[in-house]
């Protein structure tokens, strides 16, 4: 260990804060982590927020001056953490990984702020879901680099200013929304990340096998590619799964064959539908004659909540046009319909 590289030592560091669980997660999160790319150069996709951070870190380098605070914000698995970690790597600085829910009171963060060196970066997961109180305490530490603490009570309550080390902030949300305005205003950059085009997932998919050590063909990668709902985080998934499967039931290599076989086994059809995302479709169109439908009773009747469906399943069938979102409530489209095979009834759609 004494001759570990620093930067070796500061990703070791990340890791640690991150991996928890069971051994079995343990195993599942390292791997996932290990596909991650460590620099900007090797990342695949959402070029312009790639660009943008690559001249802020220049820039910053040159000024020895830490970053501005980072806000990144889109639906869950396009790299927001990765790109965190990469930011880190690219400073040169260490990283403290927390989440929103798991901030409770302002003690917390207090804990968290006082302990950053200069330059050091905090990575709040879920930032929108900060408690109230815990927010307040963020609004000084990000704009002042100070906190505040309060001694005693009624008359005899005095305050006392704690100065911060300059720390950079990276807040990542899947509801940019959510976010208060005076939080969210406090973010020196904010930048969107979009859904991954096809050919970009194809190319992170041959990456992940040659970490892995397994062999693809450029078919394969694209027949995962194509299942794989524009997200990254999906395809390491899906190609862990297929290389289960060809290492099982065939000879090692993944072959386009290989991939479908293996995905229909897993219940991911042609155009990356999980049976979540059927069912849910197929509720709008049995159940209330295709929409409008609030969501609310779409969750009712799925028994799921409604956040885990606004989260993780009307992302994707918004960007391919299944679904769509009226003032009276969900509508699925003409094109799911044949998705599915059914007949569509006359008038409908006009």
């Amino acid at each position: 260990m004494g001759n570990q590289n620093p930067q070796e030592e500061v990703a070791d560091r990340s890791v640690n804060t991150t991996v928890s669980a069971t051994s079995s997660d343990m195993e599942e999160r390292s791997e996932f982590i290990n596909l991650r790319p460590k620099r900007l150069k090797e990342y695949v996709g959402q070029t312009k927020v790639v660009e943008t951070l690559k001249i802020a870190i220049e820039a910053a380098l040159k000024r020895k001056e830490p970053l501005d605070h980072i806000l990144f914000h889109g639906p869950p698995g396009l790299g927001k953490t990765t790109l965190a970690y990469i930011i880190t790597e690219e400073m040169g600085v260490s990283i403290n990984v927390t989440s929103g829910p798991a901030l409770d009171k302002g003690g917390d963060l207090l804990g968290i702020l006082t302990h950053l060196e200069e330059g050091h970066v905090l990575f709040i997961d879920e930032i929108h879901r900060l408690p109230r109180v815990v927010e307040e305490f963020l609004y000084p530490a990000m704009e002042d680099f100070a906190v505040d603490f309060i001694f005693d009570k009624g008359i005899h309550a005095r305050s006392h200013r704690y100065r911060l080390n300059r720390f950079v902030l990276v807040g990542a949300t899947t509801r940019a929304g959510s976010l208060s305005p005076p939080l969210r205003e406090r973010f020196g950059m904010l930048r969107t990340l979009d859904f991954y085009s096809e050919e970009d997932l194809s190319r992170i998919a041959k990456r992940s096998a040659a970490l892995l050590n397994v062999e693809i063909d450029n078919d394969s990668a694209d027949e995962i590619a194509n299942r794989s709902r524009g997200t990254p985080r999906i395809v390491n998934r899906l190609l862990k799964r297929v290389r289960d499967f060809a290492q099982v039931r065939g000879d090692g290599v993944i072959h386009k064959a290989t991939v479908q076989e293996a995905l229909e086994l897993e219940g991911v059809d042609e155009k990356g539908l999980t049976a979540l995302d059927r069912r849910f479709l197929k509720t709008i169109i049995e159940f209330y004659k295709g929409g409008p439908v609030g969501i609310e009773a779409i969750a009712a009747t799925l028994q799921e909540e409604s956040d885990t469906l606004m989260d993780l399943v009307e992302p994707y069938l918004l960007k391919i046009g299944y679904l769509t979102r009226t003032s009276s409530g969900r509508k699925v489209s003409e094109e799911t319909y044949r998705h599915f095979g059914l007949p569509i009834q006359q008038g409908l759609f006009k």
